[in-house]
């Protein structure tokens, strides 16, 4: 069985983080090497998100979510807190080893959104936005050592994965107690704009092996998604929810791999799309959400 820390972190769903970093990393023409560095503190800033996001609600998962690792007494709430507080110190430093004062930039903000997300306004009306953002700044990240130019290149894929975040993170409100079908029908909506999206072809001419893997890619994201939330529109409970939220979780690494593979490079982008078939085996030990 997972040990609690590893429940605490949400540990297999970050394997829908590295792909964020190396998107960035490959629009902006930087090489896969330094990206490493990037990708590892994109994963410690994720675990401290989930890590904090539980702390923050301990009181509401008491009566909600009993089973998580903090209200079930298996981890102490200082322990959460002290996960997400090094998390973030480790994120925000492997950033400025990677790239310098250019990626830690963009690191400074992309932890205090996350922070700021889990504390305050995870339920209000910008919550969503505020999640967008850091998945947006995430992709930037990947780019920052780019500098300026860097970055201009990356934002299509900073603004593709945020898009998709939003939806996804709009749908998770209905988890726990379900919602009207408008919801599921809007997310629906929104993830076929954004499987258009990631399909249009690339300036230039690259290889057509990376415009055949852009395309299925894409395909293979909005078959994985768009498929779950269709069964909620039509039966919108919370477990339906749970599922297309968890789904979409996981179609992050199509979604990453079909903008690596715009960016030109079919090989990496297969190598990363691999990591979908493990996270969903995983999953079966430990949700995503």
């Amino acid at each position: 069985m997972p040990g609690p820390l590893y429940e605490l972190v949400r540990a297999p769903a970050v394997l829908t983080v590295p792909g964020d970093t190396l998107a960035g990393a490959l629009a902006a023409g930087l090489p896969l090497r330094p990206a490493a560095t990037t990708a590892a503190a994109s994963v410690c800033l994720y675990w401290a998100g989930m890590a904090l996001n539980d702390y923050a609600d301990r009181t509401v998962d008491a009566h909600e979510r009993s089973h998580r690792p903090v209200p079930s007494g298996r981890v102490r709430a200082g322990t959460a807190l002290t996960v997400a507080v090094g998390g973030t110190a480790a994120g925000l430093g492997l950033a400025a080893a990677s790239g310098g004062r250019r990626s830690l930039a963009v690191a400074l903000p992309l932890a205090a959104a996350v922070w700021a997300y889990d504390l305050g306004l995870k339920s209000g009306p910008y919550g969503p936005a505020v999640m967008a953002a850091a998945r947006g700044l995430d992709v930037l990240l990947g780019a920052a050592a780019g500098g300026a130019d860097g970055v201009v290149r990356a934002l299509f894929p900073a603004a593709v994965m945020a898009a998709h975040t939003a939806a996804v993170t709009r749908l998770s409100r209905g988890e726990v107690h379900g919602a009207p079908a408008a919801l599921p029908r809007s997310t629906l909506l929104a993830t076929a704009v954004v499987a258009a999206t990631t399909a249009l072809p690339p300036r230039g001419r690259g290889p057509r092996s990376a415009r055949a893997a852009q395309l299925a890619l894409a395909g293979w994201y909005a078959g994985r998604f768009a498929s779950l939330q269709a069964a909620a529109v039509r039966k919108p409970t919370a477990e339906r929810i749970r599922e297309s939220v968890g789904a979409g979780i996981h179609a992050m690494v199509p979604l990453q791999a079909a903008l690596t593979a715009r960016a030109g490079a079919p090989l990496p982008a297969i190598a990363l799309s691999a990591a979908l078939p493990l996270a969903r085996r995983l999953a079966r030990r430990v949700s995503p959400t």
